[in-house]
């Protein structure tokens, strides 16, 4: 073999192998970046967190807040942060809610607190500026009687404004409208010993959903609503005095399904969406 013709051999020999080691290279990428990918598709979908805010005045809410995190992990993939303060009063503080940018990190915050005299204009300024920005809310009975500071801007948040309640009764709840948050609950409800709120005021952003007859008022109150407050969707109740009615399968459907949709987490038929559903078997655990 003349020089000139070996040389050439040697090259295209070495350019078969550097071509062979290239397309080995890129395929074990390949097969690498597969496996990555499968691992994290594989991965679990985050669950929806809660911050659970409670607290105050004339509830049982020691209580509450176990069976009500607890309802709602067993329902959807839902992990709850709860922070409970102030004892007994109506004065408290809420100590998050002087934080800036308090509820980041949460995907809704669920007001479940009685501090109907704290009056401070600005300390509710900080509160539901949150809301406003686009943090959803659930709000669940005595939350409505919350903040009293003169103005209507806790009540325009709420969707409602409520001055009171009447006596402890038990009353059937009515559907009036059809709404994902309310599938699977019967279009007459019968409630036990309950307290019924007196609504004043539907504010224009507000859609009531459910109503109970007032003995008092003699006329149909709100006790079930959405509500669309800035970037903010609100969901909101005033059934919830007692443990026994929180406890009802049917209220934890309900307090799910309205965290869900606050969140825009719930599908039209009443069921979180698929990467919020539960496996068999699991469930959340509260914080």
């Amino acid at each position: 073999m003349s020089p000139s013709a070996h040389h050439s051999a040697h090259y295209s020999a070495k350019g078969r192998a550097d071509g062979l080691a290239f397309l080995l290279a890129a395929a074990i990428a390949t097969i690498s970046s597969f496996f990555s990918l499968a691992s994290i598709s594989a991965e679990p979908a985050k669950p929806l967190e809660v911050l659970y805010i409670t607290g105050g005045c004339c509830h049982d809410y020691e209580a509450q807040k176990g069976i009500i995190t607890k309802g709602l992990a067993s329902r959807a993939r839902i992990n709850t942060t709860v922070i409970h303060e102030g004892g007994e009063s109506l004065e408290h503080k809420v100590l998050i809610y002087s934080k800036p940018n308090w509820s980041k990190g949460y995907d809704v915050v669920f007001h479940n607190e009685c501090f109907a005299n704290v009056k401070d204009p600005e300390f509710l300024k900080l509160i539901i500026s949150e809301h406003e920005k686009g943090t959803p809310a659930v709000l669940m009975h005595c939350a409505m009687h919350c903040y009293r500071t003169g103005t209507d801007d806790w009540f325009r948040f709420c969707g409602v404004t409520s001055p009171g309640h009447g006596a402890h009764y038990p009353y059937t709840a009515t559907s009036i409208a059809e709404h994902p948050v309310l599938k699977g609950l019967p279009k007459e409800w019968e409630l036990p010993q309950e307290e019924l709120y007196f609504i004043d005021k539907v504010w224009p952003d507000a859609t009531p959903l459910v109503e109970a007859m007032s003995r008092e008022k003699k006329a149909p109150q709100a006790v079930v609503w959405t509500n669309q407050y800035g970037k903010a969707r609100v969901f909101g109740t005033t059934i919830g005095h007692y443990p026994q009615t929180v406890s009802l399968p049917a209220y934890l459907d309900l307090m799910t399904r309205g965290t869900l949709w606050a969140a825009g987490k719930l599908q039209d038929d009443g069921q979180p969406v698929p990467e919020l559903q539960l496996a068999a078997g699991e469930a959340t655990s509260p914080k």
